[in-house]
């Protein structure tokens, strides 16, 4: 990497804080025409299980009615928030569509969000009407920036279009692949919230403003999250308490001394009996014969014991009653994908979340429940996220309310470890999770992967770090299958932009000159950092660009590739 000062060029979008210095102007310069969603739509449409044609309601005040569905727009918060309420006593509906005319001018660059972790593809873009912008989006004409979206917690899962006549927001608040049965009761589906950007402030800034906006209670780590994890070099095979002893005395030996700020030596998918890393959680490998043990010892090493675990997924026999009906690419047979909306499934989801930390593992990643829930990756899911034709057992909540469920779940038996969300929906998880993977998977054998997925998220999801919850970016592998210079580059970013660092180094690549980069970037991510983020990310998917620690930073993702 290169520490000298950038060139000065002028990018649409620069980037942090003093990166933007100079794209000030006056704020008639500044500001620009862009719909108002702080106020009741001009349109508003629902969708009923079993009919692709709309339902047009009709608007009376800030209310739309048409038989038994209503639809109610409340200001709150003195005109702030604007919450979405429904009432649908005998229609099972499966989405609403809601419409603000007004169209955006100018010279203006859209970027949105991903349904749960992002897949190397985040990235500005000019107006295309039929994207779709999941949670939340922002609009820059790069002197001002505006933030549409939606509050962490919904009740529903949202997604926004912007086009040359406006915006519509989609609320899904359909159970499963089918239609929810409110009932008498009303339904909260969301809160919009809506930021008007600064002249001069730049489009980072304003985009963590407007996370801060979305997410009222986050619950942040008190200290930087850091440590190791064996998936990159290990993909779950060939692993044993032994291994992950080293692991952790390796860790051990590079950590920094009198840091206040011990890292996480976290144990991934290879540890339990069950395939596919399904529970129940009691049943460990003979390689792993006392997980309370182990944890034990690890802490004894110095370091702080993790676990890794699929949480929805068992083949305990008892389960069978609690099985999800097949729907895409959910596990079948042997394996059961249980039901959260059955409340004996929950507790046994929470019991084997409260094992693990009976076993002394303070933090717990739990990972793959949107595939298990939906049968989709969240690249897969488009406007649909999952299958049509199956419900939840409980059809009287929305799909979203039914992931919150298990979250909270998940949270109670966690207790007092730290969480680590992974395929999570990190927009409802925010609030319940301290840290988040933002990104799919890193690789200790692509480096082109890591470059993809890595560095793409870490730069267009960075507003979310510290505003929603820690991100993770994914580990920085270190591996004999990757270039050391290219590695080194990853790992000093990582550690460097305060967000959660990982490595996963294999015992048999680690080298002699790999080791005093290693500790220096533990160091490094064991203290807290100014904000961090890349400059002129609007040119560019892979940012090699960074202002970190207040100076301008060059990195080459394609060297040596």
């Amino acid at each position: 990497m290169n520490t000298d000062h950038l060139p000065g060029r002028r990018s649409f979008l620069m980037g942090v804080g003093a990166a933007a210095a100079g794209a000030t102007g006056h704020a008639a310069e500044a500001s620009f025409p862009a719909p108002d969603p702080l106020r009741p739509p001009d349109k508003a449409t629902a969708f009923a299980e079993g009919t692709s044609a709309g339902l047009q309601l009709t608007r009376s005040g800030h209310r739309w009615q048409r038989d038994d569905i209503e639809v109610d727009a409340e200001l709150r918060k003195g005109g702030t928030e604007l919450a979405i309420l429904v009432t649908a006593p005998r229609t099972r509906l499966t989405r609403l569509r809601l419409r603000w005319h007004g169209g955006f001018q100018g010279d203006c660059r859209f970027l949105g969000d991903h349904w749960e972790r992002s897949y190397g593809d985040l990235e500005w873009r000019g107006l295309a009407g039929d994207r779709l912008m999941p949670w939340y989006f922002l609009a820059s004409n790069g002197r001002a920036t505006h933030g549409y979206g939606v509050k962490t917690g919904a009740a529903s899962t949202c997604s926004w279009q912007a086009d040359a006549g406006g915006i519509t927001l989609w609320l899904d608040i359909g159970n499963g692949g089918g239609g929810v049965e409110l009932g008498g009761r009303r339904l909260e589906a969301a809160t919009i919230v809506f930021r008007k950007g600064h002249p001069g402030e730049s489009p980072l800034d304003a985009a963590r403003a407007f996370c801060r906006m979305m997410c009222d209670k986050p619950i942040l780590p008190a200290k930087p999250i850091y440590g190791s994890n064996n998936w990159y070099y290990a993909y779950g095979q060939n692993t044993s308490a032994a291994a992950s002893l080293k692991d952790a005395a390796l860790l051990a030996e590079l950590m920094p001394a009198n840091s206040g700020n011990r890292p996480f030596a976290v144990i991934d998918m290879g540890w339990g009996a069950a395939p596919e890393g399904a529970g129940p959680v009691s049943q460990t490998t003979s390689s792993y014969p006392d997980m309370a043990a182990l944890a034990s010892q690890m802490k004894n090493l110095g370091v702080r014991p993790g676990l890794w675990l699929r949480p929805v997924l068992t083949t305990e026999r008892r389960a069978e009653s609690w099985r999800l009906p097949p729907a895409g690419g959910r596990p079948k047979g042997d394996l059961i994908v249980m039901d959260p909306s059955i409340p004996e499934a929950l507790d046994y989801i929470g019991a084997s979340i409260a094992t693990i930390r009976g076993w002394g593992y303070e933090l717990i990643k739990h990972d793959y429940s949107t595939f298990d829930l939906t049968g989709r990756w969240g690249f897969q899911m488009g406007p649909d996220l999952t299958d049509a034709g199956w419900h939840f057992h409980d059809r009287g909540k929305t799909t979203a309310e039914i992931v919150l469920d298990l979250y909270r779940a998940i949270r109670r038996g966690a207790g007092d470890a730290v969480l680590l969300g992974c395929n999570t929906i990190g927009h409802l998880a925010a609030g319940l999770v301290e840290a988040q993977r933002i990104g799919d998977d890193t690789s200790g054998r692509e480096w082109s992967r890591t470059r993809k997925m890595g560095v793409n998220t870490l730069a267009f999801r960075m507003a979310q770090h510290n505003t929603f919850f820690a991100a993770d970016a994914d580990c920085v592998p270190v591996t004999s299958d990757i270039s050391w210079p290219l590695t080194r580059q990853w790992l000093d970013l990582v550690a460097r932009s305060g967000t959660a660092l990982f490595i996963s180094v294999d015992p048999a690549a680690i080298q002699t000159e790999h080791k005093p980069a290693i500790k220096a970037a533990l160091a490094e991510a064991a203290r807290t950092h100014p904000a961090a983020g890349p400059l002129h990310w609007g040119d560019t998917m892979t940012p090699q660009e960074w202002n970190l620690d207040g100076k301008p930073v060059r990195y080459n993702w394609y060297e040596d590739d």
